[in-house]
Parts: C-alpha cells; structure tokens; sequence
C-alpha cells in the first residue's frame, strides 16, 4: 500500500481517486477551488472534492499544503509549476496512448476522430504538457457504440491496476518523437452538428460528447444517435432547450 496524494478535479480524476483510495492511503486531494456552476451559479466543490469529502480525504487547493512525497495527477486541469515538480513524485494519469493526443480533451478527440483504440498511460508529469517518460502505458479498444463515459469509465479502472504496478519502484522511459498530436479543448464549435457532414462522423461526435457536453442539432442537445438504414444520421435521444431528455420520437410527437 502506497502513500500518496491525489491532485484531481474533473469526474474522471474523481473516479480514478476512489478507485485508488480503496487500495492506497491517500493522505490528500488537491483540487480546484469551488466555483459557480449551474442555472443558478451557485458555489460548488469539484468532482473530486466531492468524492474525498465523501471518503474522509482532507483536501487542499494549494499546492504548498501538500505533505506527500507522491502526488497522483488525474483530470486535475492546472499545470504544476515546476518548483513543486522538484518537491516530489508527480505521476500523471493521462487517458490514451501517449504521445498521441498530448491534452485537454484525450477521449473525446480519440472518438471524434473514429480511433478504433486508446489507452491510458501513467508518466511523470514535467514542464511540457502531457512528455513526460512513460511508466506505464496499455490499450483497449474503442466499441462502435462506446461514448466518451464508457471510455472514462474503462480508463479509470485500468489507471488503478497500471498504478498499482508503478507506485512501488517506479522506472521511466522516454516518450518517441514521432506520433505527437494534441487533443484541444472542446469548444462551442466542436459542439455543433452539420447534416452536411457524413453520417457516421456526426454519430462519432454524439458518442464524443456524452454523457458529459452533448452535441447540438439547432436547438436541440444530441445525446445518442445512429447511422440509420438509409446510411442517414438519426437522432436516438435528444433534449429540448429547458427541458428534459427523451426519445427523439417523443420529441418528434410532440411537436406535432
């Protein structure tokens, strides 16, 4: 059993920090600092938070407060500055198969681009975003009909095991120089769904979208879709502007 600190916000980072807590003594998360959210743009904790409340886990949101000699970085979302890289063992869980996809958005690019696999890989977090030398590094594959919860979901359970092997004797291995690409953050534009687009890419980015952004048809928030038999893309389940998810049939009569 390792002793370590966990530096997460996002529900991935949260989902990767109860897995680890069920094996590992994890002295402390650190994390974002509440910010507003929702309708009402109330204060609220992160994912993470959330989950380390739940689990008797201090948590902390300066990096000063940190005590561990081993810090765990999932879905954290700010860079660390290099004179806490030099306090301690920084190993970042990064969700695909480095160097590709270096970034913010690893899953939801891998699926919009049609990648037929992924991966997670553990590596130590330095200065340049997501170069750091390798730990550990494994793949599975990506189902036709896998949205990006499902893929968050397998990553984080093999993050655990990967992590695991690695937190004992840690040994490191540079990543290649070649098949670099860099996974962007997701904007309103990647959000929004052209009919002019062929079929299966705007099914890609339904599947990348959800359950957590959604894409967009006009007014309408796309959660799951099809190629339908006439090779054209066919809305499975949809959510109005202000209401609530259905059937896209259900949409449909009720517009009538």
């Amino acid at each position: 059993m390792a002793r370590l600190a966990v530096a997460a916000s996002a529900p991935f980072g949260a989902d990767v920090l109860e897995r680890l807590a069920s094996r590992h003594d994890v002295l402390q998360v650190l994390t974002r600092k509440d910010k507003p959210r929702g309708r009402g743009r109330k204060l609220a904790s992160t994912p993470a938070a959330e989950t380390a409340e739940r689990l008797g886990i201090p948590v902390v949101h300066d990096l000063d407060e940190l005590d561990a000699q081993t810090v765990v970085v999932a879905a954290y979302g700010l860079l660390i500055p290099e004179r806490a890289l030099e306090r301690a063992l920084w190993l970042n869980v990064h969700p695909s198969l480095l160097p590709r996809w270096r970034g913010a958005a690893p899953v939801e690019r891998a699926i919009m681009a049609g990648d037929a696999q992924t991966g997670v890989t553990i590596h130590r977090t330095i200065k340049e975003l997501d170069a750091g030398p390798i730990a550990a590094e494994e793949a599975f594959g990506i189902a036709p009909d896998d949205d990006a919860g499902t893929v968050y979901a397998r990553a984080a359970e093999l993050a655990a095991r990967l992590l695991d092997e690695v937190l004992p004797d840690p040994e490191f291995t540079p990543q290649p120089d070649e098949g670099v690409t860099y996974a962007e953050k997701i904007t309103a534009a990647d959000r929004e769904l052209d009919p002019s687009r062929p079929a299966a890419e705007l099914v890609d980015t339904v599947r990348a979208l959800s359950p957590h952004i959604g894409a967009r048809l006009g007014d309408l928030i796309v959660w799951r879709a099809r190629v339908g038999d006439d090779g054209a893309f066919e809305p499975l389940e949809v959510q109005p502007a202000g209401g609530r998810r259905m059937a896209y049939d259900a949409y449909l009569r009720g517009r009538r």
